[in-house]
C-alpha cells in the first residue's frame, strides 16, 4: 500500500495503455500513484465533494469526467436553504462564490445579506421581490413563492439562489486546481484490488459517448446509440488509462456508470439502471411570435408581471388541496420570448420515438382532457416544432413499497426486492447516482450537496485516524452516511412524487422543518 502523498503540483502520470477488445480491458500492472480519493463525475456534486475534501486537508484527489470538454449545458437550478447550508459547511468560500454568481445573474446589485456589494452603483427604488405564482385554471393564486434571497433567509435562516447548471459547475471548478479536474476520462470499469488496498478505475478517451436517455432533454426524434457498431472499428486498439484510489466517490449522475458496474451482475441488477418515475415533461424552449391578443390574455390572466408562473388543475377545498398530475409552467425569457414546461403523468411508451409535431399534439390532448383554458392550448398549438423537447423523469428509489416481498438471499442469480446499499467496499454513491428523482420539489442538487458534506466529513475522519487500510472503518463510515441520508431521501422522494407539501399549510410546515430547517452543525457532530 502506498502511504506517502505526492504533491498535487508534482504528480507524474504513470498510467498505462491497454487494449479494449470487444469490451474487455487488459491492463498492465506498472507501478502507479494511488490517490486518496477519486471522484467520478465533475458535475456540481462531484466538484463540491472535492472542494470539501481539500478544505479538510485531503489534497491527493482527482475528479474525472467523461465530457470531452466543459461546455454550456444544463438547465437552471434552484439552490434552496438546505443545499446552501450544506455548501456553506463544506466550504464558506464556495458558498460565497456560488451565491455571488447566482444573485449576480439575477441582479447586478447584490443582496444586503451578501458580503460583496458594489458601492459605486447608484441605488434604485426598492422593487417588490419577484414571485413564482401557482394559479388555478381561472388565474386565481393558490400560493406564491418569493424568489428573493432575503425573503427566504428571513423565513428559513438561509436564502434561495437560481443559477444555471453550467455556471454552478464553472464556479465550483474554478475553486479547484486545474490539474485536479480531468475531462475526457470516461469510466468503463471499476475493480476492487484488495491486495493493493485500493480500487482500480479504467478510463478511455476520445470515444463516442452513448446518448443518455435518463438525464437530458431530447427532441422527439429517435436517438441512436452513437458508439461505433462497425466490427473493424470496435475491435481496434483503444488507449485505456488506469487510475487507482483508496476511495471512490461516484457522483456520475442518475445514469451512473459506477452504479451499473456494481450491481448489473448481482442480485441487485434491477436497480443498476434508473426506473421510470411515471412522470415526464414536454418543453417548448421559446415561442418568438405570438399575437398581441394572445399575449395580452396570458399577461392579464396568468403572468401579471411575474417572470414565471405555474398553472395547475389542483382542486382546492377549504385549507387543503388535491394535487393533480398535470401542470404547465409558463416562463418569460429576459429577451421577451415565452416558453413553457408541461409536467404530467404518462406511460413511458407514449413519449418514445415521438416527433416534435407529435409532442405538440400529445400536449394538446392532455391539456384538453384536463380542461385547461383555450389561451394555454392556443399557445401550445403555435409552438415551433424545432423548439420542442421531451424528458421522461427517472428515479433511484431510496425505498420501495412494503407490499413487495423482501429478499434476503445472497444468491446473485436471485433478484433482490429492496434497493442495494449506496456503497460497496471502497466505493460510495452520492447525489443522483444514489437517489436521483424528478425535479418537482427542486431537491436534486440540494440533496446532492448534503451528500457531499457528509461524505467529505466522514472521509476526513478516515484520513485523520489513518484508516485508509481499515476496511471495517471505511464500511462503518459509509453505513453512517447511508443511515443518516436514506430515511430523509425516502421522505423527499415521496414528497416529490406526490407533491404532498403543497396540499396544506400543515404539510408545508412539516416539509420545511424536515428539509429546510435542519441543524447541520448538530448532524455533523452526530456523525463524528
Amino acid at each position: 500500500m502506498l502511504e506517502t502523498k505526492s504533491s498535487p503540483h508534482t504528480h507524474i502520470d504513470t498510467s498505462t495503455e491497454s487494449d479494449t477488445l470487444a469490451g474487455s480491458v487488459i491492463s498492465s500492472s506498472a507501478p502507479q500513484e494511488i490517490y486518496d480519493v477519486v471522484v467520478v463525475g465533475a458535475g456540481p456534486i462531484g466538484l463540491a465533494t472535492a472542494i470539501g475534501l481539500r478544505k479538510r486537508g485531503i489534497e491527493n484527489i482527482l475528479v474525472i469526467d467523461q465530457t470531452r470538454a466543459f461546455r454550456e449545458v444544463g438547465q437552471t437550478l434552484d439552490l434552496l436553504p438546505n443545499g446552501l447550508q450544506a455548501l456553506k459547511h463544506l466550504d464558506p468560500n464556495a458558498y460565497e462564490e456560488v451565491k455571488k454568481t447566482g444573485l449576480g445573474l439575477l441582479n447586478p446589485k447584490q443582496s444586503k445579506s451578501q458580503k460583496t456589494v458594489e458601492p459605486t452603483q447608484e441605488q434604485e427604488p426598492i422593487k417588490t421581490p419577484p414571485q413564482w405564482a401557482y394559479k388555478d385554471l381561472q388565474g386565481k393564486i393558490i400560493r406564491s413563492i418569493s424568489l428573493s434571497f432575503d425573503d427566504w433567509f428571513k423565513d428559513y435562516g438561509e436564502g434561495r439562489v437560481s443559477i444555471s447548471w453550467y455556471n454552478l459547475q464553472t464556479t465550483l471548478r474554478q475553486l479547484l486546481p486545474q490539474d485536479r479536474v480531468k475531462a475526457n476520462h470516461r469510466c468503463i470499469n471499476v475493480v476492487n484490488e484488495p491486495e493493493n488496498g485500493c480500487v482500480r478505475i479504467d478510463c478511455v478517451a476520445d470515444t463516442p459517448i452513448e446518448t443518455n436517455p435518463y438525464s437530458y432533454w431530447t427532441d422527439g426524434q429517435k436517438h441512436h446509440d452513437t458508439q461505433p457498431q462497425n466490427s473493424d472499428i470496435a475491435l481496434q486498439k483503444i488507449a485505456t488509462k488506469t487510475i487507482r484510489a483508496k476511495l471512490i466517490v461516484a457522483a456520475d449522475g442518475i445514469n451512473s456508470t459506477v452504479r451499473r458496474i456494481l450491481y448489473t451482475d448481482s442480485q441487485y441488477r434491477n436497480f443498476a439502471r434508473p426506473e421510470y418515475s411515471g412522470f415526464a415533461a414536454i418543453l417548448c424552449r421559446e415561442i418568438a411570435e405570438i399575437t398581441k391578443e394572445l399575449g395580452t390574455k396570458l399577461e392579464a390572466d396568468f403572468f401579471q408581471g411575474s417572470p414565471v408562473v405555474t398553472i395547475t388543475n389542483d382542486e382546492i377545498s377549504g385549507n387543503s388541496v388535491c394535487i393533480n398530475n398535470i401542470r404547465i409552467i409558463l416562463f418569460r425569457r429576459p429577451t421577451g420570448e415565452l416558453g413553457y414546461i408541461i409536467h404530467l403523468a404518462l406511460p413511458l411508451d407514449s413519449l418514445q420515438e415521438k416527433s416534435e409535431s407529435s409532442l405538440i399534439e400529445l400536449a394538446l390532448q392532455e391539456l384538453e382532457k384536463a380542461s385547461f383554458p383555450d389561451a394555454l392550448k392556443q399557445l401550445v398549438s403555435i409552438s415551433p416544432p424545432a423548439k420542442m423537447q421531451q424528458r421522461p423523469y427517472y428515479i433511484h428509489r431510496a425505498t420501495i413499497s412494503d407490499s413487495l416481498q423482501v429478499s434476503n438471499t445472497t444468491d446473485p442469480n436471485t433478484e433482490a426486492k429492496i434497493p442495494p446499499a449506496w456503497s460497496q467496499g471502497r466505493i460510495v454513491l452520492v447525489g443522483d447516482a444514489a437517489h436521483g428523482m424528478p425535479p418537482f420539489m427542486g431537491q436534486g442538487a440540494n440533496q446532492g450537496f448534503e451528500d457531499a458534506l457528509f461524505i467529505a466529513t466522514l472521509i476526513a475522519k478516515i484520513a485523520e485516524e489513518n484508516n485508509w487500510d481499515n476496511t471495517q472503518a471505511i464500511a462503518k463510515a459509509f453505513e453512517k452516511y447511508e443511515c443518516l441520508r436514506r430515511p430523509l431521501m425516502a421522505y423527499v422522494q415521496q414528497a416529490t412524487l406526490e407533491r404532498s407539501p403543497y396540499s396544506s399549510d400543515k404539510e408545508w410546515q412539516e416539509y420545511t422543518k424536515q428539509v429546510y430547517r435542519r441543524n447541520f452543525a448538530q448532524l455533523i457532530e452526530a456523525l463524528l
